[in-house]
C-alpha cells in the first residue's frame, strides 16, 4: 500500500479505502474479459445460437440492447443515489444482480437460446450499473491533483482480475479439453468461476470504502422517475457545464473505437489475419498485460502533465494502432498493434473516468457520472455497429472496417480540443 501516498488522498480518506475501491475494478473486470471478449461471444453464437446466419448479428444487438437500457437509466440511479446518499447500497444490489445474471448463463443451453439472451443483457445492465457507480467514488476519494494516478491505479487493479478471470477459466478448459469434454461442458463452468470470482473480489469494496454521500434534505424526497425523464432532467442541469458535455461528446467518440478493439480484435485478427483461437487468447492476454502496465504508469505522468494532454497523446496513440492493424500483413505487425491497443486503452479509459471527475460537480457525482456511463454505452453501439456496417457495404473488408474506426479517435482527439479545462474545473466548485 506504500503506492497509495497519502497526500494524494482526501482528508479523512484512508488507504485501505483506495484498495477496496480498486478491488472492484479487479472484480468486475473478469466479466468483460470472458464473458463479452473471449469465450462466451464466441460459445453463445456457436453453441447457443447453433451457428445460425443470424447469430453473431443477435449477439451485437443483445450489447445493443443492454447498452440502451444502461443508457436511459443510469442517469436516474445516480440522481436517486446522489439523493439518499446511497451509492455503495446500490453498488451492492448492482453487483449481486451481475453475479447471478453471469451464473444463470452456466444453465441455459441451446434450447434456451432466449433465456440466455436475456441473462446476457440483464448480466451486461448490471455491470455497466456497477462500473457507474463505482467510478462516482472517486473524487470523494482523491484529491483533485491525484485523479489520474488513482484511477489509474483502479484500472491497473482491473486488467489484473480481468487476467487472473481469464488464466483461471483457460486452465480448466485446457484440462477439461485433455479428457475430451466439448465447449458445451466446459464454458459453463467458466461462467461460474467468473461470477464467483467477482463476487469474492468485491467483498473488499464493501468492507473497506465508506458512503460519504450526505443526503441533501431539500432532495432527500427525489424520486428516480422514469428514466427518460430524469435523463432528460440530467441533461438539462449539465447544460450548465458546457467543458463537460464537450467531454461527453468526446467520449462518446473515442470510446467508440475502443468498442470496437473490444468486440471485434478477436474478430478481425482472425478473419484477416488467420490467427487460431490459441492466438486470439495469447493476443487477449498480451492485450490486459500492456492495459495494466499503461493505466498504472500513465496515471503518475497524467497527473504531471494534465488529464486534457495526456488523454490527446493517447488518442495518437489508438490513430498510430487503427493504422498499423490496417497496414499488417503479418503477424508481427499485428502483435505491434496490440501492444498499442493495450497500453493506449488502460490509460485513456483511467483519463477519461479522471476528466469526468475533474469537470462533474460535487453534489451530484453520482448522477454526472450517470451521464458519462450514457456516453460510453452509446459509443458501444455507434461503433461495432459501423464496424458491421463496413464489412457489409465492403463485401467483408475487416481491413478498411479497422481503417474506418480511426476516424473515431480523429474526431475524439479534435472535441478534446474544445475542452476549456480552467474554465470547467472552476465550474465545477460552484
Amino acid at each position: 500500500m506504500g503506492m497509495f501516498a497519502q497526500e494524494l488522498l482526501n482528508p479523512g480518506v484512508r488507504k485501505r479505502e483506495v484498495l477496496g475501491w480498486s478491488m472492484y475494478d479487479f472484480a468486475n473486470s473478469g466479466y468483460t474479459t470472458v464473458v463479452l471478449t473471449a469465450v462466451y461471444n464466441a460459445y453463445f453464437v456457436g453453441v447457443i445460437a447453433q451457428g445460425q446466419p443470424s447469430a453473431t448479428l443477435l449477439w451485437t444487438v443483445l450489447i445493443a440492447i443492454s447498452s440502451f437500457l444502461v443508457m436511459v437509466t443510469t442517469p436516474g440511479l445516480g440522481a436517486w443515489a446522489d439523493a439518499h446518499g446511497a451509492k455503495k447500497k446500490l453498488l451492492g444490489f448492482c453487483t449481486g444482480g451481475c453475479v447471478l445474471s453471469t451464473a444463470a448463463l452456466a444453465v441455459f443451453g441451446p434450447d434456451q437460446l432466449w433465456w440466455a439472451a436475456v441473462a446476457v443483457v440483464v448480466s451486461n445492465v448490471f455491470f455497466s450499473y456497477g462500473e457507474s457507480l463505482i467510478a462516482a467514488f472517486l473524487p470523494e476519494l482523491a484529491r483533485r491533483d491525484a485523479l489520474g494516478r488513482v484511477s489509474g491505479w483502479g484500472w491497473a487493479f482491473g486488467y489484473l482480475g480481468g487476467m487472473l478471470a481469464l488464466g483461471l477459466c483457460l486452465g480448466y478448459v485446457l484440462s477439461a479439453q485433455a479428457r475430451g469434454d466439448t465447449a458445451s461442458h466446459f464454458v459453463p463452468v467458466t461462467m461460474l468461476i467468473t461470477a464467483g470470482l467477482y463476487l469474492l473480489a468485491a467483498l473488499p469494496t464493501f468492507l473497506l470504502l465508506r458512503e460519504r454521500a450526505d443526503p441533501c434534505a431539500t432532495r432527500r424526497a427525489a424520486r428516480m422517475g422514469s428514466g427518460l425523464s430524469q435523463l432528460w432532467a440530467s441533461w438539462q442541469r449539465a447544460r450548465a457545464y458546457p467543458d463537460f458535455l464537450r467531454l461527453l461528446a468526446c467520449g462518446t467518440s473515442y470510446q467508440a473505437g475502443i468498442a470496437v478493439v473490444i468486440a471485434l480484435a478477436a474478430v478481425y485478427a482472425e478473419q484477416a489475419l488467420g490467427f487460431t483461437q490459441a492466438q486470439t487468447m495469447t493476443l487477449v492476454f498480451l492485450v490486459n498485460i500492456a492495459s495494466a502496465v499503461g493505466a498504472f504508469m500513465f496515471g503518475y505522468y497524467e497527473d504531471r502533465i494534465g488529464h486534457q494532454p495526456a488523454l490527446a497523446i493517447t488518442l495518437v496513440g489508438w490513430m498510430i494502432m487503427a493504422l498499423l492493424a490496417f497496414l499488417a500483413t503479418s503477424a508481427w505487425l499485428f502483435w505491434t498493434a496490440a501492444v498499442i491497443a493495450g497500453l493506449c486503452m488502460g490509460s485513456s479509459q483511467s483519463c477519461g473516468r479522471a476528466l469526468a471527475g475533474a469537470l462533474a460537480p460535487h453534489d451530484r457525482l453520482a448522477e454526472f457520472f450517470g451521464l458519462w456511463t450514457f456516453a460510453t454505452r452509446l459509443a458501444a453501439i455507434i461503433g461495432p455497429l459501423t464496424y458491421g456496417a463496413v464489412t457489409v457495404l465492403t463485401a467483408g473488408n475487416h481491413r478498411l472496417a479497422i481503417l474506418s474506426t480511426g476516424v473515431f479517435f480523429v474526431l475524439g482527439y479534435w472535441l478534446l480540443r474544445r475542452v476549456d479545462m480552467t474554465r470547467g474545473l472552476a465550474r465545477a466548485l460552484v
